[in-house]
Parts: structure tokens; sequence; C-alpha cells
């Protein structure tokens, strides 16, 4: 019970890390919208894009190689991260939900931040979805 193919945990992790990355981009997206338009902020965007994808990107081939690593065919769904990913998500998740609801982070701040950072969590979303279609073949 509540196993699935191994393979279908890159497909699992594809799912949930193109749901983060779309939530988080939309809330950099917006707080764009409240602030002054000024080009530095679309250029910060692309840095934090370019960092935290540089990131993902090593951290989708780590999480792939384990999972089509495990030994036995059948593996409970959420085996799709380990337990250091999940404690760095929730880390992440809880200090971003809780210092932006304290009012820590400007709009100014989100908009950028958020913007780079949700498109490169969609990326690797991506990158597991990728995975997923190629280990088919292989």
């Amino acid at each position: 019970m509540f196993k699935v193919k191994k393979r279908a945990l890159l497909l699992i992790a594809g799912i949930v890390w193109l749901i983060a990355g779309f939530n988080v981009a939309r809330l950099g997206i917006i707080s764009y919208f409240e602030i002054e338009q000024q080009w530095y902020w679309y250029v910060l965007s692309v840095v934090i894009f370019l960092l935290f994808g540089t990131m993902f990107y090593k951290m989708s081939v780590k999480h792939t190689k384990r999972i089509m690593g495990y030994s036995e065919e059948r593996q409970p769904f959420w085996r799709f991260f380990d337990l250091k990913a999940y404690i760095i998500m929730a880390v992440m998740m809880g200090g971003g939900i809780g210092l932006r609801a304290a009012g820590v982070f400007p709009n100014q701040f989100v908009a950028f931040f958020y913007s780079g950072l949700g498109c490169a969590l969609a990326l690797a979303g991506i990158l597991f979805i990728r995975n997923f279609i190629s280990s088919r073949n292989g």
C-alpha cells in the first residue's frame, strides 16, 4: 500500500517541485506589480534564478541517481526526497512563510527573490519530469 514504481517517484518529485515553483514565482510576480518598476529588479531575479537553478539542477541529478539506485522496484511514494531534503524544505518553507507574514521582507525583495527562486524550483520540476520520461527509454 502506498508504494509506487521507483520511476514514478521522479514524476511525483517533478509535480511537487513544479507546484512549489509556480506558487513561489506567483508571489514574486504579484509583488512586482506592487513596486516601482526598475530594470535592476529583473536583473536580480535572473541572478537568483541562476544561483538557485544551478543548485537545484545538481540536487535533481543527485536525487534521480538515488531514486533509480533503489534495489527494490516499488517504493513508498514519499521517498522522492530523503530525510535531509525534507528538513531543508520544511526550514525553507517555514522560514519564508514566517518571515514574509511578519513583514520582514519588503515587496522589492519578495519581487526579485521569489520570482527567481520560484522559476528555479519550477525548472527542477521540469528536470525531474524529463528524467521520468527519459527513464522509460533507458
